[in-house]
């Protein structure tokens, strides 16, 4: 399992943080987004090996419209103000301590 911020808003792969997808989302409307999500992802590998550029470009363009449906791309689905570190990498954020708190406690 991956870390998440504290604030639920992104968790972290090989030192970059990921967008969560929007917990106001109901279980089965995300679950529905995210089956159609991997439906998407399904297309791309289907389409870049049959080398059709244009199958490509459309399946891409469904898993993108999954991602912002899910509140992981496009707009952020919190209200506060606070900026988008989506895709940074954790050290140049304000979640930069605390993602080296993580690393001293895995050290312990």
């Amino acid at each position: 399992m991956y870390p998440t911020t504290p604030d639920g808003r992104y968790f972290v792969v090989n030192g970059k943080l990921w967008r969560c997808s929007d917990p106001s989302l109901r279980p089965d409307a995300r679950q529905k987004l995210v089956n159609g999500l991997m439906d998407a992802r399904r297309e791309v590998k289907t389409a870049k090996a049959s080398g059709d550029e244009g199958q490509l470009k459309g399946a891409r363009a469904k898993v993108q419209k999954a991602k912002i449906e899910l509140g992981e791309r496009g707009p952020v689905w919190w209200v506060d103000g606070s900026p988008d570190f989506n895709q940074c990498q954790v050290k140049n954020t304000p979640y930069s301590e605390w993602h080296k708190s993580l690393a001293a406690k895995q050290a312990k």
